[in-house]
């Protein structure tokens, strides 16, 4: 790693006023340096060099500036780095002016930034708090629902960043506030063809949101519909009976044959989880079984192959056609569990995680089996053939 008089020897090259093309090699080989644990964890120690470089993130070069924000991209992805970054180097009010600007060039990268500064509760708080004063959590939805406002980015990114808000209460209560209408303007991107990272974020937000079960019923109302949402994408083509058909939301009834599924595997166990939580009411279950939620579960059941995804899914059937818990403990967020049964309860879940496991790796191990057969059966041939343009094989 650089010692401290080469690091200050790097320092001096971010000057604006060093010639483009030193700087273009500084900021190159720094970008190098990002790249890996311990390149991060050096810059982590360099503030100054920081600082230098994100004010580089103005150059008039704009492939210093793309080397700048890539640096930028690689180390708030190390968590390490996160109070170095809001702290020392300040990036969030310039960022978020940024991301307002419908011409800014590099907003996509800023999206990311901001997205790996979201993960860990502590830096998340700092940077709600920050959007607040800044910009408003109102105007970043704008910009997300709005196609199109930036005609040089595409924004997806703003998506998990949304996702990542809502892991905060008071984000959460923001996106549900029942006056502002906030949270229903995301529900068309559940099935947004053209991103799954913006597919991902959105319904991993709609899942945040369904932990505060005091809004279940409002989410599942007339009012607000959440449904639909979560379950178009999980429906399959498959013949309901009249009556299944008829108890299902309208968006639901009779789809034609040529309906897909969603093609994500993550995403369909959020959306499944993100039911669940909603079967934790006694009112949310009633309403997932009036509207027929189980037929779509049971189709969906016999068409997914993923393990992990069939385990959420059974695990919500259980819910939809166990029998309604006793009195007392209908609300099924806010039953207190005895140390016993759930030390039980963890160690049903971690048996059943290595059962998953084992069935992954038995599954792998039988494709790469199949994969070794076909390739010892390429070479066989190949063999075949090269012995057959030499007249081995007659």
């Amino acid at each position: 790693m650089l010692s401290d008089s080469e690091a200050e020897e790097l320092l001096s090259f971010l000057s604006p006023d060093t010639r483009p093309d030193v700087k273009g090699h500084t900021t190159g080989y720094i970008l190098g340096l990002s790249g890996h644990r311990d390149g991060c964890r050096f810059l982590r120690s360099k503030p100054d060099l920081l600082v230098a470089l994100f004010a580089l993130t103005s150059d008039p070069s704009i492939a210093i500036v793309k080397d700048c924000y890539h640096i930028f991209i690689n180390l708030s992805a190390d968590e390490t780095l996160h109070q170095v970054l809001v702290a020392d180097v300040n990036v969030l009010p310039v960022l978020l002016k940024r991301l307002l600007d419908p011409e800014y060039l590099f907003s996509d990268q800023i999206c990311t930034i901001l997205s790996n500064l979201t993960r860990l509760i502590k830096t998340c708080k700092t940077v709600f708090k920050v959007l607040q004063e800044e910009v408003g959590l109102a105007q970043v939805v704008d910009i997300f629902c709005t196609e199109g406002y930036n005609k040089k980015a595409k924004l997806h990114y703003l998506s998990p960043l949304l996702s990542n808000l809502t892991q905060l209460p008071e984000a959460r209560s923001y996106m549900m506030d029942k006056d502002r209408c906030v949270i229903q303007r995301l529900f068309p991107f559940t099935q947004y063809q053209a991103s799954v990272v913006r597919r991902g974020g959105v319904i991993g937000t709609l899942r945040n949101c369904c932990f505060d079960h005091a809004h279940h019923e409002w989410l599942l109302s007339d009012a607000v519909d959440v449904l639909p949402f979560l379950l178009l994408p999980l429906a399959g083509p498959e013949e309901l009976t009249e009556e299944e058909n008829e108890g299902l939301p309208v968006d639901l009834q009779y789809l034609p044959e040529d309906k897909k599924r969603e093609d994500d595997p993550d995403i369909r166990k959020m959306l499944l989880e993100t039911l669940l939580l909603l079967t934790a009411t006694r009112a949310g279950r009633d309403t997932l079984t009036d509207k027929k939620v189980y037929p779509i579960m049971r189709e969906f059941h016999r068409w997914e192959k993923d393990v992990q995804v069939t385990a959420a899914c059974e695990k919500l059937v259980q819910v939809l056609i166990g029998d309604e818990p006793e009195q007392g403990m209908e609300n099924l967020m806010e039953v207190d569990i005895p140390e016993d049964v759930e030390g039980k309860l963890k160690e049903a879940d971690a048996k059943e995680q290595q059962e998953l496991e084992k069935i992954i790796q038995e599954e792998e191990e039988e494709e790469e089996e199949e994969r070794r057969k076909k390739k010892k059966k390429k070479s066989d041939a190949e063999e075949a053939d090269k012995g057959q343009e030499s007249g081995l094989i007659r």
